[in-house]
This record gives C-alpha cells, structure tokens and sequence, in this order.
C-alpha cells in the first residue's frame, strides 16, 4: 500500500504544479516534483526487489520440496504431496504472472514523469506549464491503472498466502 500512496502522492504534486497560477513557478515546486518522483522510483525498486526475493525464495523452496519426494516410502503419500506441490505450484505461477504484470507497468507509468520532470528542470516557466497539462489526463489514467493492478496483485498474493496457511 505504500507504494500506491507514493504514486497518488507523485500524481498529486504533479497535479500542484500543473494547476499553478501561470505565473513563474517557484523553484521549490520542481523540487517538491522531484522528490516526489524520486521517493516513487525508490519504491518501484523496492516492488521489483520484493518480487526477485519471491521468486528467489520460491525457486529454493520448490526445489527441497521436490527433493523430499524422493523420500518417501508410502506411495500413497508420496502422491498425495505431489498433488499438493503441483496445486502450490500452479498457485505460485497465477501469483508471480500477476506480479510480473504490475512490475512491467512501472516503467511506463514513471517515464511521462520522469520526462515531465526533466522538462520542468529546463522550462521553469508558466508557458511549459500550460503545454503540460494536456498530459495530465494520461498521467493520472496510467497511475489510476497502475493502482488498480497493483491491488489485484496484492489481493492475489494474499489469496495465495492464504491457501498456503490453510494446508
């Protein structure tokens, strides 16, 4: 959730900025744009790390769990954790595609401010803030679009970590 925040919060400053008087804009509010933008790529890599250290995780716990099969001398038994490792596993993939989808979205929602941004830098003036609020409309859609598959794949992770507690 606090990823979403700082993504509502980015588009929010964004928002002040393009909605100013059309008059010189104060260097402050480039700045406040800034470390905005830069407090939301910190915490796309903190998502993208999130989603490396599952896979990571997951990747070790499959493998021991797949070993372990080797361990048993009831076949029964035996095929009953191979369901189990296969439904689990068919789970984690639904979870990880979800993932992966939310991840590829990061990018394309942090580069038209990005580019916002860098042109602000270079066009402190109310005219390049006129030009810009044109963008603002695809902006706020990106992030609201982001936010959403963000939450789905949240809900989804914990629909699986659920079904993991539950067996």
């Amino acid at each position: 959730m606090e990823t979403k925040e700082q993504f509502v919060s980015a588009l929010e400053q964004f928002n002040s900025v393009v909605a100013f008087d059309r008059g010189k804009i104060e260097d402050n509010k480039y700045e406040q744009l800034n470390a905005t933008l830069e407090k939301s790529e910190e915490q796309a890599d903190e998502v993208l790390s999130r989603i490396a250290e599952v896979e990571d995780v997951a990747e070790v716990l499959f493998d021991k769990l797949e070993g372990d099969l080797d361990q048993y001398s009831s076949a029964s038994m035996r095929s009953a954790s191979e369901k189990q490792l296969k439904q689990t596993r068919s789970h984690y993939y639904k979870f990880i595609s979800a993932m992966k989808k939310a991840e590829a979205k990061i990018d394309p929602v942090l580069n038209p401010v990005r580019n916002q941004v860098l042109f602000l830098k270079h066009n402190l003036n109310a005219r390049a803030i006129a030009s810009l609020q044109t963008e603002l409309g695809n902006i706020e859609t990106d992030v609201s679009r982001l936010i959403r598959d963000m939450e789905l794949s949240i809900k989804e992770a914990d629909q699986f970590i659920s079904a993991l507690k539950a067996k």
